[in-house]
This record gives C-alpha cells, structure tokens and sequence, in this order.
C-alpha cells in the first residue's frame, strides 16, 4: 500500500502526514506514506486544495485533513 500527501509543506500537510503514519501504524499494515511538495506535481495531478491524500493512486480526501479514525476506515475498505 502506498499513501502520497501531496501540499506545499504547510502545518495542515505535515498534521496529514502525521494523521497517516498512526493510521498505519494502528491499522497493523504496511505502507509507504511519502510527502509530495512540488508544485509542479501537484498541479499536474489537479488538486486545487491541497492538502490531498493519495492511496494507491487514487485521491481519497483533498482540501481538509481526515482524523486518524476516517484513515484507518479508508484502509479497511481497500
């Protein structure tokens, strides 16, 4: 499983970052978590409100950062 935090490396994006780490960490998985801050990446992925996470390529919050239990809930449904 791998998550992208993508944001311009502001307290929101690094709280999300955060966020996911403990998910995965409560969640008893596996998974990369990386943090994207080039413009040039995010913009060419089209997110308008960063931050935004990413799971295995697909966007699943963007504009606002989800608490440790709406990740975890996420992971389980994958």
């Amino acid at each position: 499983m791998k998550f992208e935090i993508l944001g311009s490396g502001c307290t929101k994006c690094k709280r999300l970052y955060d966020n996911v780490v403990e998910a995965v960490k409560k969640a008893g998985i596996q998974a990369d978590v990386i943090k994207i801050e080039d413009m040039g990446e995010i913009v060419s992925r089209g997110i308008l409100m960063p931050p935004s996470l990413f799971m295995d390529g697909e966007e699943v919050f963007s504009g606002r950062v989800p608490s440790v239990n709406e990740i975890i809930e996420v992971v389980k449904g994958a």
